[in-house]
């Protein structure tokens, strides 16, 4: 009945045709259908992923905290009663006093704009924060799209092997190839059906991965595009930029608190004076109301004088560190273009490859109508479109990651 059915089928339409539209289709099959917008989820992943939602709530203590500043120390009350009676007129009967002391002008000044700058630095990690998840949501977006793909060209090859194995099996009723030929093939849809087990596995690490970015409670499917093309021309990059990253503006950042550190420093090693007010309670004399006043004098400063040093050598810390954080930074995004750069040649070189492979399959299936057909070269093309496709869809992905780091590097917003 397989064997009527076969003769039939190619007996109506050329075979020649059926299997070069069939591999043309397969090669280049791209849908029109868009998947979720990599927006859209990055946007998700920036309100609740719990990283940024730390980093946000420690700015918000930080912002706690200048309001803190403005507080005083306590306010000391004091006061004493005697219980034994006495009739010494000017005895004192009893007292009560309240003092309040009060740091030198403009400390209080100082600590808050020392708050505000601990305050300020802390909002820079926020926008780190931001970026690096967006970057960590993309390149797992392009790892999903990579297998997703994957997993779609080894579908269409085992659908071309299919169509290969009914050609084989044709050629062997009417002895133009060995059996061996069919089980060749068919042994190459099992590999590959492996492959795409394999892969199934990947995937679903892979969207494990992003919906913990996410902080998806369960694990949801991500619809990826079913297409991603590279641009005709690169846009030149700009490494002025890298100066407005966050991760070097930090830097200015952490000097302004040091310096109103310094600031506040100078204030604290000022005098502290305080003012109050007894009250005296004299045995059969009028009572008495004194004012009273304070001063607090640092007489012993070899400690407020060594933090003027630490601040002066942690300045110099900041300094090297921002240089060695600019380095850091120019070298990563070199690398990054560079990677880009070879993702781009590799494409080139796998669509020029394809071209090749269907040329040499469109050769092998004219044989076929004459009944010269090599199932073992075939088989080689079938492995070697395989490869090259496989390898187009890495160039793909290893483009587009590597783009997310250069935007994380770059990104103005």
């Amino acid at each position: 009945m397989i064997s009527k059915f076969k003769t039939t089928f190619f007996s109506k339409i050329p075979k020649f045709w059926i299997v070069n539209t069939l591999l043309f289709s397969l090669l280049f099959l791209s849908w029109t259908i868009q998947g979720q917008q990599l927006e859209t989820i990055i946007d998700e992943a920036i309100k609740n992923n719990p990283n940024i939602q730390a980093v946000i709530k420690q700015h918000a203590i930080a912002t706690e905290k200048v309001i803190e500043t403005n507080s005083l120390p306590n306010t000391q009350l004091s006061g004493g009663y005697t219980l034994s009676s006495t009739e010494m007129p000017m005895m004192q009967q009893g007292e009560f006093s309240v003092m309040q002391m009060l740091p030198w002008f403009g400390t209080i000044s100082a600590r808050r704009s020392l708050a505000s700058a601990m305050a300020d630095a802390d909002f820079v990690e926020i926008d780190i924060a931001k970026r690096k998840i967006a970057m960590a949501v993309s390149q797992s977006y392009f790892r999903l799209y990579e297998i997703a793909r994957k997993q779609q060209v080894l579908d269409s090859n085992i659908q071309l092997l299919q169509v290969y194995e009914r050609l084989a099996l044709t050629s062997v009723e009417v002895g133009q190839a060995s059996a061996v030929s069919v089980l060749r093939l068919q042994m190459r849809q099992n590999d590959l059906i492996e492959q795409k087990l394999r892969l199934q596995q990947d995937y679903s690490a892979a969207l494990t991965a992003i919906n913990k970015i996410m902080n998806r409670e369960e694990v949801t499917d991500i619809s990826i595009r079913d297409s991603l093309t590279i641009p005709e021309r690169e846009v030149e990059v700009d490494f002025s930029k890298l100066k407005l990253h966050p991760e070097i503006t930090k830097f200015n950042e952490l000097n302004e608190v040091v310096s109103q550190a310094d600031i506040l420093n100078k204030k604290e090693s000022a005098p502290d004076f305080g003012i109050g007010m007894q009250y005296m309670l004299l045995n059969e004399a009028p009572n008495m109301l004194m004012p009273m006043a304070t001063l607090s004098i640092p007489l012993f400063n070899k400690k407020y004088k060594s933090v003027t040093r630490q601040n002066k050598l942690k300045f110099e810390e900041l300094e090297i560190q921002k240089q060695a954080s600019e380095n850091s930074l120019m070298t990563q995004l070199q690398a990054a273009i560079k990677a880009r750069n070879a993702a781009r040649i590799s494409l080139e070189t796998q669509d020029k490859n394809l071209k090749q492979a269907q040329h040499a399959n469109e050769i092998l299936l004219k044989n076929y109508e004459t009944g010269t057909i090599n199932f073992n070269e075939v088989l080689d093309v079938q492995e070697l479109q395989l490869k090259f496709q496989i390898s187009r869809i890495e160039a793909i992905s290893a483009y587009y990651i590597q783009k997310s780091i250069i935007d994380y590097y770059t990104a103005t917003e």
